[in-house]
């Protein structure tokens, strides 16, 4: 067969693939099998259904329907704000090179074979160009990815055969480079979307575009300040114009006015943002992906709780993530006379900022509710810690849990909760970082930013003219409110995702992974409601008393073995370097 004809039955069964959906749920459908090439070109429609199928996509928005998955809250396994079951192979450094694509390029290619052909369809500009923004911004995504992934990749902007030579042989861009390609696609994006309030339910639209623009630029541009100099930085760049770039479209999606936070001095409020199963009406919550029940498509978030001896559970919070909320004076816990200590996890959560209360079990929540028959109430009692799927620090999370009885897997086929792609929040606490890293921070900044945030909870607002010397701070060698913005982040954005990104592009791995161990909560408190536990046995503690997850992993002696000259970015697959010699490998790989 001829590589020519090999395309275009690829095209063919792209085609095939593609879904006609209702314009709402277009995260939660499954495609039909209906169209053919013939078919297309023609109708502003057939542009709708071509990219009805990117949308469907979980390796571009994903429903982390997985079972074992606790959905985003699970995704700062990779970090140290969460502790897996199993050693993460990045942070150990035993990562390894597999043949895994370093970028989706079969997504790339029918993003780019939409771009070539949307032109042959009859219609009005304005029905034509909101799928052409998405088109643009779905390049824009898949690239990032990549560059997240591996640094700089061959930009390709067109639907190439097998027998383009050259332009399949092309050589890896420098990843300054690649991220103004992103832009420039996302600024075609933000030109051709529709504002929020004229796009259809669920589809991508301006300002969300804008959001996304500000978040690469803050990922860029501290990138390259903090790499500069090594070998995964870029010669020349210290990240200046991408962090303005950053605060300039952050600033642009604040000044909208379309969004505000939610449930602000609301009891609970900040617990009840993460388990809603429909976020149309929120005035937060950026772009979500809904779940349904008849597509299959649920989460199994619940099937991870603890309440006595019933149910399981997963992974936990580790101890430098829940020692780095403040106490509710504003206060670190190394400076304030509010905090208990860590005796018991009733000390630990006491008088302290209320995310962390609403992010972690303590006895006596609710974990299921709404029983049929009457039945009462299923309540937390204690981690499980040496049962079933043990949690692995004893700070079992809270957040994202919806207690409805309907909505646990156990009861049926799965939960319906929606999953967050971006919140409002992450554009403040973009504003805030970008204006601070540029070293041009105001407290007006911080007012309408972190201070908004902390409002939310009712906790003390954030004075850069007075911010107290914590010896505890992640990053002592820069300013106090580098500091401050960053716990901020981490203690906002807790639990979704974030983490490992934001250390790989401070360059922070030797600060808060290399040569650290993740510990949980003091074990004692648990000897006489868990009488199972046999410590040294099934349960391991360092030697002041905390729980140690990798106490018996022999290779965890000395804490991660992140590689700093390596580690930083993963390795390029090696059969496509040999497929294409002009793709160089990464630094150390």
């Amino acid at each position: 067969m001829k590589p020519k004809q090999i395309i275009y039955i690829y095209t063919i069964l792209g085609l095939l693939a593609i879904s006609s959906c209702k314009k709402d749920g277009l995260l939660n459908q499954a495609p039909p099998t209906s169209l053919t090439e013939a078919s297309y070109w023609h109708t502003p429609s057939d542009l709708q259904n071509y990219m009805n199928n990117l949308y469907g996509k979980d390796n571009i928005f994903p429903h982390y329907r997985n079972y074992g998955s606790l959905g985003i809250y699970s995704v700062d396994d990779n970090s140290d704000n969460m502790t897996p079951q199993s050693l993460d192979s990045r942070l150990s450094g035993q990562l390894t090179i597999n043949n895994s694509s370093y970028a989706d390029w079969a997504n790339i290619r029918d993003v780019n074979y939409f771009l070539a052909n949307y032109s042959k369809v009859s219609g009005a500009a304005g029905d034509i160009a909101p799928y052409v923004g998405e088109a643009y911004f779905f390049r824009a995504m898949l690239y990032f990815q990549a560059v997240q992934n591996v640094g700089g990749v061959p930009f390709i902007t067109k639907a190439l055969n097998v027998d383009e030579i050259t332009a399949l042989n092309a050589p890896r861009l420098p990843r300054n480079v690649v991220v103004d390609s992103i832009l420039n696609d996302l600024n075609r994006a933000i030109t051709n979307l529709p504002a929020k309030g004229k796009a259809q339910t669920q589809r991508l639209y301006k300002e969300y575009a804008q959001g996304f623009k500000a978040r690469v630029c803050l990922f860029e541009g501290t990138w390259e300040k903090y790499h500069a100099g090594d070998a995964f930085g870029v010669s020349g760049q210290n990240g200046a114009n991408y962090l303005q770039m950053a605060a300039d479209a952050a600033n642009t999606v604040i000044s909208s006015g379309v969004y505000q936070l939610d449930n602000v001095g609301v009891s609970n409020g900040y617990f009840n943002l993460f388990n809603q199963t429909d976020y149309t009406s929120s005035k937060e919550v950026m772009f979500w992906g809904a779940y349904n029940q008849q597509a299959g498509i649920t989460t199994y978030w619940q099937n991870y709780y603890q309440f006595g001896s019933g149910g399981t559970n997963s992974d936990g919070l580790s101890k430098s993530l829940v020692d780095d909320y403040l106490c509710t004076d504003g206060k670190p816990i190394s400076l304030s006379p509010l905090y208990k200590g860590n005796d018991s996890l009733a000390h630990q959560l006491k008088n302290r900022d209320p995310r962390l209360r609403q992010s972690v079990f303590l006895y006596g929540d609710t974990v299921i509710s709404n029983i049929p028959g009457g039945s009462p109430l299923k309540l937390f009692t204690y981690p499980g810690l040496v049962s079933g799927t043990p949690c692995t620090t004893g700070f079992q999370i809270r957040k994202g849990l919806n207690t409805d009885y309907f909505q646990d897997s156990h009861n049926g086929p799965g939960g319906t909760d929606g999953v967050i792609y971006m919140r409002y929040a992450e554009i403040l606490l973009i504003y805030a970082e970008a204006r601070a890293e540029l070293g041009l921070i105001t407290q007006g900044d911080v007012d309408i930013t972190i201070n908004k945030l902390r409002d939310r909870v009712k906790m003390p607002h954030l004075n850069i003219a007075s911010i107290s010397t914590d010896p505890n701070w992640l990053f002592p060698s820069l300013s106090p409110v580098i500091n401050e913005v960053r716990r901020e982040r981490r203690i906002e954005l807790a639990c979704e995702g974030y983490r490992l990104n934001d250390v790989l592009r401070w360059a922070a791995a030797p600060t808060v992974i290399v040569g650290k161990s993740p510990l949980g909560a003091k074990a004692n408190q648990f000897l006489t409601v868990i009488p199972a536990i046999k410590i040294g046995s099934n349960l391991f503690v360092n030697a002041d008393g905390y729980i140690a997850p990798y106490g018996n992993v022999s290779s965890m002696t000395s804490g991660y073995q992140f590689n700093v000259n390596r580690d930083y970015l993963l390795p390029i697959p090696v059969q496509e370097t040999v497929v294409n010699p002009a793709i160089k490998q990464n630094p150390g790989w």
